[in-house]
């Protein structure tokens, strides 16, 4: 009965005929009408082996506010991929994945986000194979509690960013979106032996900059990669990373969280996002990449600082979705029989 009354209400608000099964469950009808799930996936079931959930916080940002809308733009984004098969992988999300919404987050409270993040990621996670769209940075560490809880063992990080996020404070708080890494280090959260970070570029005092080096991690800079692009010149790169996400260990490697901050892509090709740093990476650059290491034990990932109030003719958010999209089709493919891309 009450989806029957919203198909109705539906019909009389658009003024269009019956509205097809497939669509009911929002406002789908690609490019006339809008949709609130992800690649119009339909609302996640126990069944989905990957759902995808977002994180409306903005709450712990150092300069512009605005990521609390990026589930949004990013869901909307989305669409423009039609049926969603990978020209790569030759696989799509769709009938494998789910749309969880959003977690309901506090306003303010950071303390009461986190609390609420675990609390939510605990819970899908016993399901499913969870992606995460931000949301500032400040949302990746009660995930990583969640993750550490489940794995019973420290993960493997990769984490691409502008910014280092490892200061030992946030401008006097204790915690915020540019010091989750070191909090997740210090907490035995995830293996510094086992983390890499890829496309740091912003200032900040070699204490910062060196954190997870000193600990024995990989930091590939943007200057590192300038120049560099396509599978070829990448390779030797690739390699270091798998070695360095193996924790020294490649019979029992670490389970491997990636986190995507948006701006470790250069402002020109994603504008929207709150502390943008010229001289990123090219979106290719990044694609590449998670092409290429698709089959890493991932057990999650999140894209983050997706702020539209900044971005242009939905750049960022076009981006941040396709990175989404190719992360969830190379977990299908590296579910599936052997591949050679």
């Amino acid at each position: 009965m009450a989806r029957a009354l919203n198909e109705s209400t539906a019909c009389r608000r658009h003024h269009v005929g019956p509205i097809p099964r497939q669509f009911t469950h929002g406002m789908a009808g690609f490019p006339f009408l809008s949709d609130t799930r992800f690649l119009q996936l339909p609302v996640a079931e126990p069944r989905h082996p990957y759902v995808v959930a977002g994180l409306p916080w903005d709450g712990s940002v150092t300069n512009r506010p605005g990521a609390r809308f990026g589930p949004r733009a990013i869901r909307t984004a989305s669409h423009m991929l039609c049926d969603a098969t990978h020209p790569l992988f030759d696989v799509s999300p769709i009938g494998q994945a789910g749309d969880a919404g959003d977690i309901v987050l506090p306003h303010a409270s950071h303390a009461a986000m986190q609390q609420a993040i675990q609390a939510a990621a605990i819970r899908l996670l016993g399901r499913h194979h969870t992606v995460w769209l931000g949301g500032d940075h400040s949302v990746t560490l009660p995930i990583l509690r969640a993750l550490r809880q489940r794995h019973a063992r420290p993960l493997a990080l990769l984490h691409f960013d502008a910014h280092c996020d490892t200061w030992p404070d946030h401008f006097g708080e204790p915690s915020g979106h540019g010091t989750w890494v070191r909090e997740a280090v210090l907490e035995g959260l995830v293996d510094p032996r086992a983390t890499v970070q890829v496309g740091i570029r912003s200032a900040a005092e070699r204490s910062a900059r060196d954190f997870v080096v000193d600990r024995g991690g990989q930091v590939w800079t943007s200057r590192a990669l300038r120049g560099l692009d396509g599978s070829m010149a990448l390779a030797p790169i690739e390699a270091e990373i798998r070695r360095c996400l193996s924790g020294g260990r490649p019979g029992d490697p670490p389970p491997v969280y990636l986190s995507l901050d948006i701006d470790v892509i250069d402002p020109g090709f994603a504008p929207g996002t709150g502390t943008p740093e010229p001289g990123g990476l090219s979106t290719s650059q990044v694609l590449t990449l998670l092409e290429d290491l698709f089959d890493l034990p991932f057990v999650g990932m999140d894209c983050v600082e997706v702020s539209p109030p900044y971005d242009h003719a939905e750049l960022t958010a076009s981006v941040a979705a396709t990175l989404v999209w190719t992360y969830l089709c190379g977990r299908i493919r590296s579910k599936k029989t052997p591949f050679a891309p």
